[in-house]
């Protein structure tokens, strides 16, 4: 490296983001993570003995340190640390880079490490082509990702890692962090007279949703929009902190985690019945962008799964809502779904619709039985081969009901559907009992006594 070289990336350092610059030298500046690299923790052994020799994969939330904890291993080890980003990065680059670990095992046997930032970025493709190499130990592999590994990384890599989740930050961290930007007079703005208002301060910690780069890059716009007073003072006042990060970015990808979390919590709460609860997950999802279609999708599927009979009205809400959204569209549509919501969350439960997969496992294990003769179709063959001959139509009879075979012989007396006893289901249970007494009274025959044990019948076999 030249003078020049140095003297571009010395003014590349203090041109760089506060984020940037703020950024941890040493384990002990980590904050918000002791649970991987605290003072004892198995990664911050491996660190510090420069023992880091299977492959881990660093996952959590943005702005959490999983590229800083990358960095200060580089700077622990006597291992080659070679840095690519998945985004930018592809096979042709990973060639060279193995080629170059190849070179180094064989010339001077030094280790690489290669750190993949955004790993969950290379198709299955890219990751198979990685596979070998890590398999072989020929490279080590620091993985950070966004998104859930078990999903969004090929098995074969995972199972070949140790996977280490990285927290969101607490407001206690972020807290810390701003404060130590403010006395830092070297990287950060120690030698300015900047007085941060206690809810100025309160106002980036909440907004930054555990996000170090969030926090940092609003207190640096705050500061270096704010001129100083007559006094040489920056006052950042709470109008100053809101302007600068106005909106929490709210961490939701539509096909990751956060996704599947947020509608589980969703239908979960709608279920628990607590409105509450379910109004904030649908306001998360509608301010993330969800879209509203999959929100109304699922509670018509909620209305049936887990509301059913205990109110019929709650499918009838759910299909309107879903209708109506049709028509208004966004942002008026948030009112049929908050209502379908709200309707659904306070809606009397049952589950009893679920006796379907019960008839379905009596099919799938048993077979399905015949179609009794009196129940088929007369309009084709009830001459020649009598069906539906002896069928007694219901509405003829008082009550519109009348006992008669529904189902195969062999299944006479299995229920598959138990109502329960809430809401209108409550009435269909007195209804149905009648009905299903009246119908094995007729249907099914009693069970003949058996005989007493000390005098069988000299005649028949004993009924086991």
């Amino acid at each position: 490296m030249d003078l020049f070289d140095h003297a571009h990336d010395e003014r590349m350092k203090n041109e760089a983001p506060l984020a940037a610059r703020m950024r941890p030298r040493t384990l002990d500046e980590v904050v918000g993570q002791e649970h991987i690299v605290g003072q004892g923790r198995l990664l911050r052994r491996a660190i510090e003995a420069d023992r880091l020799f299977s492959s881990i994969l660093l996952f959590g939330p943005p702005g959490t340190g999983k590229t800083t904890i990358a960095q200060l291993i580089a700077q622990h080890t006597r291992a080659h640390f070679e840095s690519i980003s998945a985004v930018l990065a592809g096979v042709a680059e990973l060639r060279r880079v193995i080629g170059e670990a190849e070179e180094r095992r064989k010339m001077y046997r030094q280790r690489t490490i290669l750190f993949v930032d955004e790993v969950h970025r290379w198709n299955k493709a890219q990751q198979d082509a990685l596979l070998p190499h890590v398999e072989n130990g020929m490279v080590t592999l620091i993985g950070a990702t966004t998104e859930n590994p078990f999903f969004e990384v090929i098995r074969a890599l995972v199972s070949r890692s140790r996977i280490f989740e990285v927290k969101p930050l607490t407001p206690e961290d972020l807290g810390t962090l701003l404060d130590r930007a403010l006395s830092d007079a070297e990287r950060g703005y120690g030698g300015k007279n900047i007085l941060l208002d206690t809810d100025a301060r309160r106002h980036l910690v909440e907004v930054a949703g555990g996000d170090a780069r969030n926090a940092l890059n609003a207190l640096e716009l705050a500061v270096e929009s704010t001129p100083p007073d007559e006094n040489g003072v920056q006052h950042i006042t709470l109008d100053v902190a809101q302007e600068s990060i106005q909106r929490r970015a709210v961490l939701y990808d539509k096909d990751g985690d956060a996704h599947y979390d947020t509608i589980s919590a969703f239908i979960k709460s709608v279920r628990g019945s607590d409105p509450d609860a379910a109004l904030y997950w649908l306001a998360k999802m509608l301010a993330a962008g969800e879209d509203p279609r999959f929100i109304l999708r699922r509670l018509i599927v909620l209305a049936s799964e887990d509301i059913g009979l205990a109110d019929p009205m709650g499918m009838v809400v759910a299909s309107a809502a879903a209708q109506n959204f049709e028509f208004i569209g966004l942002p008026e549509g948030v009112y049929p779904i908050a209502e379908a919501t709200l309707y659904l969350a306070t809606a009397p439960k049952s589950n009893s619709a679920g006796a379907y997969f019960k008839a379905l496992e009596s099919i799938q294990s048993e077979g399905a039985g015949p179609v009794p003769i009196h129940l088929m179709d007369a309009s084709r063959d009830a001459q020649g081969l009598g069906h539906g001959q002896g069928y007694q139509y219901p509405h003829s009879f008082d009550g519109h009901f009348t006992p008669q075979q529904y189902l195969p012989t062999p299944l006479l007396g299995t229920t598959f559907y138990k109502p329960s006893d809430q809401g209108y289901e409550a009435q269909i249970t007195a209804r149905l009992e009648a009905w299903r007494k009246t119908q094995a009274e007729k249907l099914i025959p009693p069970t003949p006594a058996e005989e007493p044990d000390d005098h069988p019948a000299a005649d028949s076999p004993r009924r086991e």
